[in-house]
């Protein structure tokens, strides 16, 4: 199935502690490019979060924004109370050997501002790995929502591709009907030509002589071969469109490959008429090179 690389999706996940959002954005990229927007320390996690992408996602500029906030309880701050008794018997001695024995237990409140007693205020990074598996089921539900409209534009796309690749095919169609005529029509305007010029001169031509330059002409304005792989071509794009997994670097590499008989059919032909058509051939797939740049 054909895939889009243009997409949006969203998660998120809440609870009393914790409330994360992840957004993902995709456009369009020959490779896969994962860009992480987070607060510090999440904006470490890019890695982690290409690991996950790429399981689903091959090509494409995926740019990610994470929001997440955490409330810590008093729970989360714990005294250290070996720490905290080493400071109240050397403040309580202290205060005995200076008199102040009165005074020891107002001392004492100002001991919780001692290094060591409460630790630091904690920190989100302390808890990354207890949030990254619910950080993953998040970003893995907004993967799936941005598959699913990558993919509804892929099918849009592939019905596209199909229309253009039947124009195509029709247009190739009154080329081959016009093959036939090439030569003849050339055959009687190098007569005709030739006729005019000699009538002046009065001189004759060997019949021989003018059905070699023709015979020449007819093989090198042969395009049957040309014509015969770009229906090929053209077939193969249509299979590729059905296979079951997208497959944008195929196409626009047989994009190329058309383009390039397009050319020749072009050059050798030496017609007005299948000029004409070369030309629509040609504004076709132009669309669709465009298109396709857009296809996983």
């Amino acid at each position: 199935m054909l895939c889009s690389m243009t997409g949006y999706g969203e998660a998120s996940y809440q609870t009393e502690d914790l409330h994360l959002t992840i957004e993902l954005r995709s456009v369009n990229n020959r490779y896969l490019k994962v860009s992480l927007r987070a607060n510090e320390p999440y904006n470490l996690l890019e890695a982690e979060f290409e690991k996950v992408i790429r399981r689903i996602i091959r090509r494409g500029t995926i740019q990610v924004h994470l929001r997440c906030q955490r409330r810590f309880s008093p729970q989360d701050v714990l005294i250290n109370a070996a720490v905290l008794q080493g400071y109240v018997r050397q403040v309580r001695e202290l205060a005995l050997s200076l008199g102040l024995g009165e005074q020891w237990p107002v001392l004492l409140s100002q001991v919780l501002a001692l290094p060591g007693v409460v630790p630091e205020e904690p920190t989100a990074a302390a808890y990354m790995d207890e949030e990254w598996p619910i950080i993953e089921r998040v970003l893995e539900q907004a993967l799936e929502r941005l598959q699913a409209m990558r993919q509804e534009e892929g099918r849009a796309m592939a019905q596209e591709l199909l229309h253009m690749r039947d124009q195509i095919a029709h247009q190739l169609e009154q080329v081959r009907a016009h093959i036939p005529r090439v030569t003849v029509l050339y055959r009687d305007r190098l007569y005709d030509r030739v006729r005019s010029l000699l009538s002046e001169l009065d001189v004759q031509i060997d019949r021989s002589d003018l059905i070699k330059e023709v015979a020449i002409f007819a093989e090198r304005s042969d395009i049957a071969e040309e014509v015969v792989r770009l229906t090929s071509h053209l077939e193969q794009f249509q299979e590729i469109i059905n296979e079951p997994e997208s497959a944008g670097r195929k196409l626009e590499f047989l994009t190329q490959e058309m383009f390039r008989e397009a050319n020749t059919i072009g050059s050798k032909a030496g017609d007005v008429e299948i000029s004409r058509h070369v030309v629509e051939i040609k504004a076709t797939l132009e669309k669709i090179r465009e298109l396709v740049q857009n296809a996983e």
